[in-house]
This record gives C-alpha cells, structure tokens and sequence, in this order.
C-alpha cells in the first residue's frame, strides 16, 4: 500500500474549505496586538496568547535588535556544543532567582521542553500519571519517554489516587499536569496533587505555559497561586506567551537540571534559542519584575470581559485566568460562528474535537492586560449578535 494513501484520503480540511468556514491560517499583517490588521481588515484580537501585551513593547524590541547587532542571528549549534550563550545563562540565572528554584535551563521551544524534560527523567521502569485535558507536548513526552503512561479523568482527584495506586512501590512516579489549562482556563488542583504525591511517594511537575506572568506572585505561575513552591518538583513553561518571544524553561533543583542538561535528547541535539528570542525573554521578564501589577491588570480584564458576556446572556466556561470559553456546541456551527465574528472584526480560536468532546465545543477567547474595557464592550456586542443568529444568546 502506497504511504501517502493517507494523505490523498484526508478530507476534513478541504470539507471546511467547500463550506467556506476553515478557520485556520489567517494571515496578520501588522503587530501582535489588543487590535491586528489581518487581511486586509481591523479585528479585535482574541485569540492571542500575549498576555501581558508586551510584543510590542519598545524597549523590548530594542533588547532583540541589540542581541542581533552584538551576538548575530543565531547559534548554529545545540547549547551542548557551540551554542550557549552569556546571554542564555544570564536568562536561566535570572528566571531561577524570579521562580525560586535552585536551576533552569531552556530549550529552544515550549513544545521541545515537554519532549525533553518527561522523556529524560520517565525512564524504563517508571511510571508518568497525566490529567486527560493536558497539553499535546505533554502527551507526546510520554510517548518519547521508555515509561508506561496513566491518565486521570480531568481534574478528578478520586481518579489520580485511583492510578497512583496502580503504580508499584519499586517503580518511580511522575504527576504532570498543565498549570492553567489552555483551553478551558481552569486551574489545576494543585493543593490535592501535591498531597497525593507525597502519600504515594511521586514526584510533581507542572506545565506553566499559559500560568507564568498570569497568576501567582508577581505572575510567579501555579505553585505560587497556592503557595506550593516546595511541593512541587518542577516546573516547565514558555517564552511565547506572557513573555513575547520563543523558547522554553525548565525549573528544578540543580541535581535534576543538571541531569536533564546530560540525558535529555531533545535538548542535546537541537540548536539554541537565537539570541534575539533569549535576549526578548530576558527584558520582558524583568519588565515583569519591574511592573508586578501587570497580572492583577490581566485578571481584572478578564473579569471585566466575563462579565460583559455573562451580562449579554452569553454562556461561558467559568474560569479567573484570561481564557474564556464560549460554548458553541456542535463542530460546525463553531466552525460557522467563528467565521461570522472574523467577517465581524473579531478574531478567536475554534475548540473542537479531539480537544473537547463532540457537542461540547467552544470558542477560545483570551485577553491581554492591555485590552481596554471600551475593546471588551465591542467585542461583546459583536459576539452576542453573530451568537444570536444562531440562538446561542
């Protein structure tokens, strides 16, 4: 059988194209901001995960162009040859000393640092326990990795104990969980998987993609929300988001980023962050540092933005991050409202199957600290008329 037969036999993308309602790849012609130029029209900008506002900050910006001038474009090499840099090292010392961990190392994306934390520490007699709605980079570290994978119903704390005793005493015991989910914007239960995992003798690792410069100290992530810094093992998270550049963390103790640094494939044979992103992450975190209202800024836009829905009727999936979930339902009349609000001028994501279950779909709205409330009330206008036509509000 020929191997491309797949290929010629996948449909679904082509079948939203003749409805006229694929979603995907719209181009943007402008910034990443609260309001974009994407082809060709003005779209409030829902769908970004910018959180903090800060890509187009000038001074910003100014610390990538400085790193182009001064260090080049870009690495040519893994940081465990030729590219490491002063810059990554001032990078991972100073988001140590932010998060409070002992060590960080970085990988050259979000995704990457999933693949190369999990497959490196899950070895062959060990066990990795995930919550269902975890992330796909989380999924696919599991796989990479020699260990047998358990999952737990969605932040079903009866079900997590239910796995962990599956788990033999001689074997080693990972819990990962996304911090914030991305989708729905709900928080994880950290209080009760910590709990859990010092009953059974795990360890803990949270993925703080979407928590980091979001909630917690400061926007210090998931732990600090609950004020489990020591309970919680590691923690792994993104620069494309709250930090407006490309890359990814981890946060231990010394011992395991050291042995991470040694044994973890995707991060010994990929090259390094370019130094325009290292320097980028660099100078948004310590604009973070500098400016510790700007997640309590985040969350109280957010706020604003759930109340202007709920106030129009809108049914949301209630949660105190800045994803907001709209209910849809079914896939293609998600598919047809989201392309009824782009025609609009308002630009969200489409939740849909594998990633919700069949008539549970959603449109993923985020807001960035920098969304104004006069932005919010006309994006809410715009939702609840296109929702309207279709008696969803």
């Amino acid at each position: 059988m020929d191997l491309f037969k797949k290929c010629a036999e996948y449909t679904r993308a082509n079948d939203y194209r003749a409805m006229g309602i694929y979603p995907y790849f719209h181009a943007l012609q402008s910034r990443q901001d609260t309001e974009v130029i994407m082809e060709g029209k003005r779209r409030i900008m829902l769908g970004s995960n910018n959180y903090l506002g800060l890509t187009i900050n000038d001074d910003i910006i100014k610390a990538g162009l400085d790193a182009l001038e001064q260090y080049g474009t870009g690495c040519s090499g893994s940081r465990f040859l030729n590219g490491t840099l002063s810059l990554h090292l001032e990078l991972e010392k100073e988001l140590a000393a932010f998060l409070g961990k002992e060590d960080v190392i970085t990988f050259s994306t979000g995704f990457q640092s999933n693949l190369g934390i999990i497959s490196a520490i899950v070895g062959h007699s060990d066990y990795v326990i995930c919550d269902k709605e975890n992330h796909a980079s989380i999924y696919d570290g599991c796989k990479l990795s020699f260990g047998k994978m358990l999952r737990y119903k969605h932040s079903d704390m009866a079900d997590l104990e239910k796995q962990l005793k599956k788990v033999p005493e001689s074997a080693g015991c990972l819990i990962v969980t996304d911090g914030v989910f991305s989708m729905g914007g709900d928080i994880a239960d950290l209080p009760a998987i910590t709990d859990l995992a010092q009953k059974y003798g795990a360890r803990v690792m949270v993925d703080d993609a979407h928590a980091l410069g979001v909630i917690g100290k400061g926007g210090r992530g998931s732990a600090s929300y609950f004020g489990l810094e020591d309970k919680v093992d590691i923690y792994m998270g993104t620069f494309s988001k709250s930090l407006a550049s490309l890359g990814g963390y981890m946060a231990s103790s010394a011992v395991v980023c050291d042995y991470v640094k040694h044994n973890s494939r995707p991060f010994i044979f990929s090259a390094s962050m370019p130094p325009a992103n290292a320097a980028v992450a660099l100078a948004a975190l310590k604009h973070l540092e500098a400016n510790p209202q700007l997640p309590q800024q985040l969350l109280d836009i957010s706020a604003y933005f759930r109340d202007c829905l709920t106030a129009r009727g809108i049914k949301i999936r209630q949660s105190e991050t800045p994803v907001v979930p709209i209910y849809t339902y079914d896939p293609t009349v998600t598919l047809q409202i989201a392309k009824e609000l782009y025609e609009a001028g308002v630009y969200v994501n489409c939740s849909l199957p594998p990633a919700t279950a069949p008539n549970e779909c959603l449109l993923r709205t985020s807001l960035m600290a920098t969304h104004t409330k006069a932005l919010c009330d006309e994006a809410a206008d715009i939702i609840k008329t296109v929702l309207a036509r279709h008696d969803l509000a």
